[in-house]
């Protein structure tokens, strides 16, 4: 009896070894790009009312450094899904203007399904598509620009590999749910009313307007931008649902609106400088901790001088509001109380913080001529190991 029990439990063990390693080894045939979605992004586009296969949507905001994904409710809205730390961008806020200038592009761009690239040397990628009709009509060159693993950038949007194969996973589950290109949404930074006042004298403000209308309509409707070209600027087509056309059009009012109303109270002027690039404040405090994993950055020495703010207006305080000060009532012969006095108003002002400017010099950028992606992996720093993607991925704050 004993010998036919040890038998059975031999035998269970045998099984349970055995479907544990079909598990590793059906793990092990995954291929980056077959990744399947975590389990727990699943479970956030199951409460967002999505599908895996429901179309998606993509921003990215330099200054910010962060990259999001959105994804198309059964209501036919786009829905927040999660928002990804990005590792490294290159260049200044602005468009990309020409090749080798180190500039990661802004604008809008199409994805298609031949722009995903699963045999990328930065382990996978997408071609955002620079240039665009856009950035044709207003004389931009350049090539390749990508959205990639590996945190190295030059003009590219650079991730970890364990990121860029859930966001690959993303796209790739869309495009079989018969997706044809999703959008891809490119910002200096989060386009409010407060950064747009504030960065009012930048030189790039006229082509970060037309961003901001873009940036209005899509949180206005929760709808993929209709977007073109048209006198070299970009033209978007009115919503073709009215009530939406006119909640877009209310928001670009309001905004317009609380613009003026920020300049008129004497926000600061600034422009933000970057010796080349940024990085998401998370990898940073990752690297001061002595976190051991993130791979290779390009030029970790530039991240130092990133995002010094130049004040080109110092802020005002705002005007105390003149109260007229009551006269006294006057005493009417049948009222009792005619021969008293209203109390005087006193008019009262409440003290207002002038918001303190720290000046910065601007440190110029050193020449480098016609750069390629490949190029800025020579002299790489490793700041974090790569274990990072595979044994110790970020926590990723959904919302």
């Amino acid at each position: 009896m004993a010998s036919k029990s040890r038998s059975a439990a031999w035998r269970a063990a045998a099984i349970a070894g055995a479907l544990v390693l079909g598990v590793e080894a059906a793990a092990a045939s995954w291929s980056k790009e077959s990744a399947p979605i975590p389990d727990a992004t699943l479970a956030l586009i199951t409460a967002r009312g999505a599908t895996p296969s429901s179309p998606i949507l993509i921003r990215a905001f330099k200054k910010e450094a962060e990259l999001e994904v959105w994804k198309k409710a059964r209501d036919g809205r786009f829905v927040h899904l999660k928002t990804f730390p990005i590792c490294r961008w290159s260049g200044q806020l602005g468009p990309k203007h020409k090749q080798g200038d180190r500039q990661t592009p802004e604008g809008f761009y199409a994805i298609a399904p031949r722009q995903m690239n699963p045999n990328s040397a930065y382990h996978l990628s997408f071609d955002t598509g620079f240039p665009n009709a856009y950035d044709r009509a207003n004389g931009a060159s350049g090539a390749y620009l990508m959205v990639h693993g590996t945190c190295s950038s030059a003009g590219c949007y650079a991730m970890t590999d364990k990121q860029i194969e859930e966001i690959y996973a993303l796209a790739r589950e869309a495009f079989a749910g018969g997706q044809q290109a999703f959008q891809f949404q490119a910002y200096p930074f989060r386009m409010t009313a407060q950064n747009m006042a504030r960065h009012r004298s930048d030189p790039n403000i006229g082509f970060w307007r037309q961003l901001k209308e873009g940036s209005d309509r899509f949180e206005a409707t929760g709808e993929e931008l209709a977007v073109g070209v048209a006198g070299a600027r970009y033209a978007f087509a009115p919503s073709k649902d009215p009530a939406k056309e006119a909640r877009a059009k209310a928001r670009l009012a309001e905004e317009e609106g609380r613009i003026a109303s920020l300049i008129a109270d004497g926000a600061a002027a600034v422009r933000t400088t970057y010796s080349d690039g940024g990085q998401h404040p998370s990898f940073r405090a990752l690297a001061l901790a002595g976190a051991p994993t993130l791979g290779e950055v390009s030029r970790p020495e530039a991240l130092a001088f990133a995002g010094r703010e130049i004040v080109i207006t110092p802020a005002r305080p705002k005007r105390p509001t003149q109260v007229a000060e009551a006269k006294p009532a006057v005493a009417q012969a049948a009222d009792p109380q005619a021969s008293e006095l209203a109390p005087e108003l006193v008019a009262l002002a409440a003290p207002v913080r002038a918001e303190l400017s720290l000046l910065f010099s601007l440190a110029p950028l050193v020449p480098t001529g016609t750069t390629t992606v490949q190029a800025t992996l020579v002299g790489s720093v490793a700041i974090l190991s790569p274990a990072l993607s595979k044994k110790a991925p970020l926590k990723i704050a959904a919302r």
